[in-house]
């Protein structure tokens, strides 16, 4: 993963949570995409390389696991992705975001990974996580201070 210095660092400003909230029903299309496209594989998998009925498919304790590991797996890895590539998903692209360190490089591994396990219990914790945007003096979520990164507002071009 290369890590790279972004451009426009004095024309951006910290995100609010109308934005962020945007960017996330945007990307919450993609997630639901990937989960259709994961499920349909792994069903796959079970009914003709396993060899189970299509009535057995989602009844034992392996299939049930497995699955949610490969939808944690795979949205895990588009968000990675995405972010330490060019620091915004395709939601945030839309919606002019861009997540990047406190200096203005692209995300490592182990920040992208921060930041998804927090937005995860940013989002089990019904938003509060997100809504603390409004209650941070430089608009951060849970997910931006755990991973010591910042998501700003792009201007227009």
């Amino acid at each position: 993963m290369k890590i790279r210095r972004f451009t426009q660092l004095d024309s951006v400003w910290p995100a609010g949570l109308g934005r962020r909230l945007g960017a996330m029903l945007y990307d919450g299309f993609l997630v639901t995409a990937i989960w259709i496209a994961v499920t349909v594989v792994h069903m796959v998998f079970f009914r003709y390389v396993l060899g189970q009925q299509p009535e057995e498919i989602g009844t034992t304790a392996s299939d049930i696991w497995s699955l949610r590991i490969m939808l944690v797996f795979f949205v895990t890895l588009f968000f990675v992705f995405s972010w330490s590539r060019g620091g915004m998903t395709l939601g945030m692209q839309a919606w002019r975001l861009r997540v990047q360190t406190l200096d203005g490089y692209s995300l490592d591994l182990k920040q992208c990974l921060i930041r998804c396990a927090v937005a995860w219990v940013s989002l089990l914790a019904f938003g509060l996580g997100y809504v603390w945007v409004l209650f941070d003096a430089e608009r951060r979520s849970w997910p931006d201070i755990a991973s010591n990164t910042q998501t700003v507002v792009l201007p227009k071009k």
